[in-house]
């Protein structure tokens, strides 16, 4: 039985349609400005797509996991949260560290050729991460942390990880940064 339009309207007619581009999961018209911290998800999933429309098999597989993993730590806890970009960026730090983890794991047990998709995953994860610092932008940044802190032995390396942590972000692996502590404090 069909119901009543004067009693019950259509539900098109409640509610307003909208628009959506095809480059974006918002509505045409957004500014993705007004939502701060989903430019980098958002440029996830456009640079998806146009992965999709190219065909580029590798470029497809390693940006749906990335979004997957994104879409986990969204979930993860007890209720949904939309990440930041800096979360995000997060995410695609400790995948792009899985990448690097795996192909030397592949290299080792001799599976080249697994690794060497490993390390074109990587690449892709790489061009949506922060220029990585050089060593000598990271010795500078540890030694004017050991200034600060006014540490002088390798037992005060945490009080100088505590400062130059937040500075190095994601531009550095955190190997990296404790091993440049330690040479530092050391000598």
């Amino acid at each position: 039985m069909r119901p009543n339009s004067e009693v019950m309207p259509s539900v098109w007619a409640v509610r307003p349609l909208l628009s959506w581009s095809s480059q974006s999961h918002l509505p045409i018209g957004v500014d993705l400005g007004a939502y701060p911290g989903r430019v980098l998800k958002e440029k996830l999933r456009s640079d998806l797509t146009t992965a999709m429309k190219a065909r580029d098999q590798v470029r497809v597989a390693t940006l749906r996991m990335a979004l997957t993993a994104v879409t986990n730590a969204e979930t993860a806890g007890t209720e949904h949260h939309d990440l930041s970009d800096d979360e995000v960026m997060t995410v695609l730090v400790r995948e792009t560290k899985k990448r690097r983890e795996s192909a030397e794991a592949f290299d080792g047990a001799g599976r080249a050729e697994l690794a060497d998709r490993e390390r074109a995953e990587e690449q892709v994860l790489a061009e949506y991460l922060p220029q990585p610092l050089t060593d000598d932008e990271l010795t500078a940044l540890v030694a004017a942390a050991i200034a600060e802190t006014g540490a002088e032995g390798p037992r005060q390396m945490g009080q100088v990880m505590k400062v130059v942590q937040p500075q190095v972000g994601s531009r550095a692996d955190g190997k990296r940064v404790s091993s440049e502590v330690k040479r530092q404090l050391s000598s």
